[in-house]
């Protein structure tokens, strides 16, 4: 099964910058496809995180809702970590809510708060075990994804193996909130021991750890019902204290609640026959990873592209492209590429860690860590000096990637910083489009997005049911870089143009290479 993971993009500075392109209002596709109501059936975990409309702060959530696959959510309960509140960790619980499903996986959800007030995403469906989320009430810009939950494993024993996890957020250890990237592996014995692990971690405040030894803590799951119903518990990792819930034995999700700051994302079992030395790495892995600056204008950093292990600790071809606050540099393997080397921790062995790096005059030397919790899916965290971030890494699964290969139905979802004056602000797309083989205008969809601070022109920021239209252009072999060039309608139509790079034939890394936002995301081909 596909895992959701999103690269955190957040802006910590305000950078004034040209507004982008425009493009004519378009009118979406009619929804085709084989969703209903009926594919959203059973309890599924969520995970999100962006910007709080009130105070601009981090926020982020966890939780778990019923979907009865008629239209109905039945039950639901959430964890929320908003460090613009004077009381930053609150528990929610959703009593019913609706939901409505478009035959091209598409759909809004609606929860009812038991306390009053409403919480409401729009969705995009991969399948009927997971799909991609927005919020779009206007109250906060999140974004995330929800996964198939398996009730049956709701116990501390499902939590059994080596984990690898990655919680991006805020670090609040400064007087300074700072960006921060926690990335890792630790090993849960089933009994509600974490017998150990390894971290690293990259704080704004502070130089990159390196790998450093976690010490032993615990878990368990509530004792309420809140653990029984609906897969909730406690854990302690590296002296920080997180919600968990299970969405199966393969993958918890986690959300920091504690006066340390706010940090969210996933905890992969470790899977496969993973890498204990360099030769033991061979072939090309693409990336993406979101973050900020340290340093100067802590501008917002979005980075993809493309490596090749040798298996002897060198890398064969790379191809890269950053967007650095709306600076952009693109790397092809005849651009003076130095310095290029990967590493498997042997000091860590069977954790899963490694590193690569490579050098450039336009870059600086560019430099990752990465954890790999199968032999093809890693998580990794941007280590370059100066800059924080976190993202995901995964082997490449053709050599040739051409339109007719990559045709189909995605479902997308993008996040980042549109750079405007006088301050930057989040933004979140979640949408379907249909990817044809021709050569030209091969792509048309519907997306839905919130953009905070841009609620004097649509109500609190929120435009929906806005069609797309435009192009997907292969590079050579399609193994390194192609370009997506991308209208989008409604109220404000305008042009969006990505460099992107495609893992298999229904998975590609996309990265703005406007100079007014670096927005970036995944699209993944629906598989029903």
């Amino acid at each position: 099964m596909k895992r959701i993971f999103r690269a955190v993009t957040i802006a910590l500075a305000a950078y004034l910058a040209a507004c982008g392109g425009s493009s004519t209002n378009i009118t979406p596709p009619p929804p085709t496809g084989n969703f209903s109501n009926a594919s959203l059936n059973g309890q599924y975990a969520f995970s999100m995180s962006g910007v709080d409309l009130t105070s601009g702060a981090y926020i982020a959530r966890i939780g778990s809702i019923a979907a009865d696959g008629n239209g109905h959510i039945t039950s639901g309960l959430e964890d929320v970590q908003d460090l613009g509140s004077a009381t930053p960790t609150s528990q929610v619980s959703f009593s019913s809510g609706t939901y409505q499903i478009q035959a091209n996986g598409r759909g809004v959800i609606v929860l009812a708060i038991s306390t009053g007030g409403t919480l409401q995403w729009s969705v995009s469906l991969q399948s009927s075990s997971q799909g991609y989320l927005v919020q779009t009430d206007g109250l906060a810009s999140t974004s995330g994804g929800l996964n198939l939950q398996t009730p049956l494993q709701f116990s501390a024993n499902a939590i059994n193996g080596k984990y690898v996890f990655s919680l991006p957020g805020i670090s609040l250890a400064s007087p300074t909130p700072s960006l921060i990237s926690l990335i890792g592996e630790f090993s849960a014995n089933g009994a509600g021991n974490v017998t150990g692990g390894t971290i690293d971690t990259n704080d704004t405040s502070s130089s990159p750890s390196g790998a450093t030894a976690l010490p032993a803590s615990s878990y368990q799951l509530d004792t309420t019902g809140n653990g029984a119903n609906f897969g909730r518990g406690m854990m302690t990792l590296d002296g920080r204290t997180y919600a968990f819930y299970i969405v199966n034995s393969t993958q918890v999700d986690l959300l920091e609640e504690d006066l340390l700051g706010g940090t969210a994302g996933p905890a992969f079992l470790q899977t496969g026959i993973i890498p204990t030395q360099g030769s033991e790495l061979n072939g090309s892995f693409a990336f993406l990873a979101g973050g900020s600056e340290s340093t100067g204008h802590f501008g917002p950093v979005s980075r993809v592209g493309r490596f090749a292990a040798t298996g002897t600790g060198g890398i064969g071809t790379i191809s890269f492209f950053e967007n650095n606050d709306g600076n952009t540099s693109q790397l092809t393997p005849s651009s003076g590429i130095s310095n290029t080397s990967y590493t498997i921790d042997t000091s860590n062995a069977g954790s899963g860690r490694g590193t690569f790096t490579f050098s450039n005059s336009s870059t600086g030397t560019v430099s990752y860590v990465f954890y790999l919790y199968s032999p093809t899916r890693a998580v990794i965290q941007d280590v370059s000096a100066g800059v924080v971030g976190s993202g995901t890494m995964a082997s490449q699964s053709a050599t040739t990637f051409t339109t007719t290969s990559v045709a189909g139905n995605y479902s997308f979802s993008w996040s980042g910083v549109e750079l405007v004056a006088p301050s930057p602000f989040d933004e979140n797309y979640v949408g379907q489009f249909i990817q044809t083989s021709t050569a030209a205008s091969n792509l048309a969809g519907v997306v839905d997005f919130a953009q905070l601070g841009l609620n004097t022109i649509n109500t609190n920021g929120v435009t929906l049911n806005a069609g797309v239209s435009g192009a997907l252009t292969i590079g050579g072999d399609g193994t390194q870089s192609n370009a997506y060039k991308i209208a989008i309608g409604g109220p404000t139509p305008f042009t969006v143009n990505f460099v992107a790079y495609f893992a298999d034939n229904g998975t590609v890394f996309m990265v703005c290479s406007d100079g007014n936002r670096t927005t970036a995301g995944v699209a993944t081909a629906q598989t029903q």
